[in-house]
């Protein structure tokens, strides 16, 4: 039975743990072993919300807010990489060639790291967000350190075509490599990499597409998710932050209000990640400057509501 391995932080998490940080999942019914890994407060901050959430993300989405890159942030990135890949490593040190299938944009230097140190892995990783332009991409301070470790992985895989295709170009600008765009390959001397979209079909993208035709296996299903998983009708669940395009979405609600104003007062937006008292008084502050009606700034004329106490 696969392990996974994921990072614990809340109470909870440190509670349903046994003495060597893994857990069975669902409890009722096991399907695998999760496996917690902790991270300090400095590492979560640098790596998770600083150089993941406010450099790759908005660098990616070529949001209108300008990427910030940090040496200290991309320090703890490449740490928290460093660290994930000893655990992987330590997971799968009994296994006869492992799969490994790594997930999101957190992750871009774990498939080098993997790799190198257990060259007969077969390394996957799918990337959740858009690969823009090789010009765009070009703004990033270690842009060759990323693409080198994501190179590491056997597959790499995007939710379209479009996202492929730059990440293939952001390639062949940036390293010395042959890229065989037929087969969607990156030659680098002796190691090849599979670029792929998750679907060759048209409807939502899944990310078992490419997976399957490479390692020629399904990935695991929870047998709870049904539909969006959302079990909240009328609430709408997401990550929230300034560079993140949150004000936009804001904006998209208050223009939706004004074409259903029967509708005022029945939307809430509920962050996954309840905001930190900083992050929330700038949240309120921007909202206020730029008119936006919801949110706790103005109660009075408030047509919609941001939830801080989230039951996510």
């Amino acid at each position: 039975m696969a392990p996974g391995i994921a990072h614990g932080s809340a109470n909870a998490d440190r509670e349903t743990v046994d003495a060597n940080d893994r857990l069975r999942v669902p409890p009722d019914h096991p399907h695998y072993t999760l496996r917690r890994l902790w991270l300090t407060k400095e590492e979560e901050d640098g790596y998770y919300l600083g150089f993941a959430n406010e450099g790759i993300w908005p660098l990616c989405h070529i949001a209108h807010t300008r990427p910030l890159f940090r040496a200290g942030d991309w320090e703890q990135y490449q740490r928290v990489n460093e660290k994930f890949a000893e655990a992987v490593l330590l997971e799968i040190e009994q296994a006869e060639e492992p799969f490994v299938l790594i997930q999101d944009y957190h992750f871009a230097l774990l498939p080098r790291l993997i790799k190198s140190k257990r060259p007969d892995a077969r390394v996957a990783i799918f990337w959740h967000i858009p690969w823009p332009n090789p010009e765009a991409f070009a703004i990033c301070p270690w842009q060759m350190e990323i693409l080198d470790g994501l190179l590491g992985a056997d597959l790499v895989s995007f939710h379209i075509q479009a996202h492929c295709n730059n990440f293939l170009n952001t390639v062949d600008q940036s390293l010395e490599c042959r890229i065989e765009r037929d087969r969607f390959t990156v030659n680098r001397t002796t190691t090849f990499t599979f670029g792929s979209p998750a679907s060759d079909q048209r409807g939502p993208a899944r990310i078992d597409g490419g997976f399957r035709r490479y390692f020629g296996t399904e990935p695991l299903e929870h047998p709870g998710a049904t539909g969006d998983g959302n079990p909240f009708p009328g609430r709408r669940r997401g990550s929230h932050g300034l560079h993140k395009g949150i004000v936009e979405r804001f904006r998209a609600i208050e223009s939706f209000l004004d074409k259903c104003p029967r509708l005022s007062g029945a939307i809430h937006v509920c962050p996954i990640r309840v905001p930190q008292p900083d992050e929330y008084q700038a949240l309120s502050g921007f909202c206020y400057r730029s008119g936006i009606r919801g949110g706790a700034h103005q109660p009075a004329s408030a047509n919609w509501q941001l939830e801080t106490d989230s039951p996510f």
